[in-house]
């Protein structure tokens, strides 16, 4: 059987992962899952995407210094990489994770 994953072990990795905090009660966090899917569709196996409900897990954003949402995050190594608090286009989000890919 299997240890469950963690969010410190998911973001230990070398592949970046991109977390979509967001709140159920957020309108514009509403927005953001089709342009994951885009970024997916995009990047596939290279990024891990994950999404962090704020309020089931408020004291990782507490640690975090999460204070709106949505905010979009980019983790590697261990380390946070990019962090921009708002809705992020597919574009944009696709052009910094290439960054990040192959450092």
């Amino acid at each position: 059987m299997s240890t469950p994953e963690t969010f410190g072990t998911i973001i230990k990795g070398d592949k970046p992962v991109l977390v979509d905090f967001f709140a159920t009660w957020c309108g514009p966090c509403k927005m953001m899952p089709p342009i994951l899917e885009q970024v997916n569709q995009q990047l596939g196996g290279q990024v891990r995407i994950i999404k962090i409900d704020v309020d089931k897990n408020q004291q990782l954003a507490s640690e975090l210094n999460i204070s709106s949402v949505p905010t979009l995050a980019i983790f590697k190594n261990g380390e946070i990489k990019w962090r921009q608090p708002g809705v992020q286009q597919a574009g944009t989000l696709v052009s910094i994770l290439k960054q990040h890919i192959n450092q």
